[in-house]
């Protein structure tokens, strides 16, 4: 017996605003060539990819008080960051730091979906810078797509290699200045061009400059798609009030070719003409008239394809446009919602505590540890109690200082020791130290006492650690 089995497809509304499983479609990868486009939200993007090349560039090559403005210099352990100098055990404000960046990009998710990736994300600016190489290179869209399909000729293997070489340039600056951020970057330029930058260096900025080659040049919106776990987990951060690029069917459907859309005078025709430019500009190779998918980047590059051509047929724009799932069902405008405000609350937190770390940092520190004798105390034939200590004042500046250094708590008969000190920059100095205090001034068996250490020229500059007097018992 034979038994017959119905399949049956069941569809979904392309307008439903949802995440489609990857596994749903798997195929093989298709080159995508983006066509290049203008409008508000390209002025915008290359607006940020300015900024950020800017940011990048300048912070590793730019000099800030004769030193690099922004440099990790793991060997030494110190921290430059436009004049101000970390240390290990400053890097508290890093976490700080990170926390702040992480709600950050919580709160624009919330409120506009992947608005990181179109417009900041390093990937996608230097994939934008890539593609703005090829096209000017090889031409545009169609004639990039007829050159790859031509035979191997002279011109052809030309611009290819114009266009690889120009890659390869930009990606060997890029690691260059990135590997720069952890060793002085005019040192290491020389070191390479001179052949004498160590091995490890060298290894860096080749390595880099492979995957940069790669991430930017080859395979691009697969590491959006497939690479990057933010277009995973975003889908739990957005809700219906999240502004996100969408299609408005209910104006768009049902789509007529251009021509019949001018000439027709049926009322029921949508106004999408069905052109295709969304697709041919978007990086990812998707679809928005499908419904927001998670290879969305939210660049807002078909928006302003589709207002291009609503221009040219005297349209309204906004056929796609940023909306959310609520405006476009219920046509009540986008409010502000809860989990938005707690991300900008946490993050104003943030804000400040980094505030007041930074305000309070002090170029000084500090440490005392009590003497390791086998004696908690010593007795002179005075009667008098003497405790022994082991002191270290770092300098955290970049030049040397000098410092003074005092006991408060007890009044203090003498003290053993150097207590005005010349630190070189960077450096530790330890000093042994042994307080004296008349029995007859302790009123317990352990007091406690502070020790107060303050730069000479600049008394605010200043470090106190508590310590302990230990006297016997009476």
């Amino acid at each position: 017996m034979t038994q017959k089995i119905e399949v049956v497809q069941i569809d979904t509304p392309s307008s439903e605003i949802g995440y489609h499983d990857p596994a749903d479609n798997v195929k093989a990868r298709e080159k995508i060539q983006v066509k290049a486009t203008d409008g508000l939200h390209s002025r915008l993007r290359k607006i940020f990819g300015a900024i950020g090349f800017l940011a990048f560039f300048g912070c590793a090559w730019m000099q800030w008080d004769g030193h690099q403005a922004v440099l990790w210099d793991l060997s030494s352990r110190q921290f430059l960051i436009f004049g101000l100098t970390l240390w290990p055990q400053d890097l508290f404000l890093l976490s700080f730091t990170l926390m702040i960046s992480a709600f950050g990009l919580f709160a624009v998710t919330a409120f506009a979906g992947r608005l990181w990736c179109g417009y900041a994300c390093p990937q996608s600016t230097w994939s934008w810078l890539f593609i703005w190489i090829e096209n000017k290179v090889e031409g545009d869209r169609n004639a990039r797509r007829k050159l790859d399909k031509q035979a191997v000729s002279g011109r052809k293997v030309w611009l290819k290699m114009i266009k690889h070489l120009a890659w390869a340039a930009v990606a060997f600056v890029t690691a260059l200045t990135f590997v720069g951020y952890f060793t002085p970057i005019r040192e290491l330029a020389v070191d390479l061009a001179t052949l004498e930058a160590s091995w490890g260096a060298t290894s860096w900025v080749l390595i880099l400059s492979v995957l940069t080659y790669l991430n930017a040049g080859w395979l691009r919106e697969q590491v959006c798609i497939y690479m990057c776990p933010y277009a995973r987990f975003q889908s739990v951060m957005i809700d219906k009030d999240t502004l996100v690029v969408t299609y408005d069917e209910e104006r768009g459907e049902p789509r007529t070719a251009k021509r019949k859309h001018v000439q027709s005078a049926d009322k029921k025709a949508g106004d999408c003409v069905d052109c295709s430019l969304c697709v041919q500009v978007c990086p990812t190779g998707i679809d928005i008239r499908e419904g927001l998918q998670y290879e969305c980047l939210s660049c807002g590059k078909c928006i302003d394809a589709c207002n291009g051509v609503m221009d040219k047929l005297g349209l309204p724009k906004g056929l796609i446009r940023y909306a959310s799932e609520n405006v476009l069902k219920h046509k009540q405008p986008s409010k502000v919602h809860g989990r938005l405000l707690g991300y900008l609350g946490v993050m104003t937190i943030l804000v400040g505590a980094l505030f007041y770390g930074v305000m309070t940092l002090s170029n000084v520190d500090l440490e005392v540890d009590r003497g390791r004798g086998a004696n908690l105390f010593r007795e002179n034939f005075k009667g008098e109690i003497i405790n022994s200590y082991n002191v270290r004042v770092m300098n955290k500046t970049l030049e040397a200082k000098q410092y003074q250094l005092k006991v408060e708590g007890v009044n203090i008969v003498g003290i053993e020791g150097e207590t005005e000190i010349i630190v070189a920059p960077g450096e530790i100095s330890q000093l042994p130290l042994s307080v004296t205090v008349a029995l007859g001034d302790l009123e317990q068996r352990v007091t406690p006492i502070e020790f107060v250490v303050w730069e000479k020229d600049n008394p605010g500059q200043s470090d106190t650690v508590e310590s302990r007097f230990i006297a016997p018992i009476r």
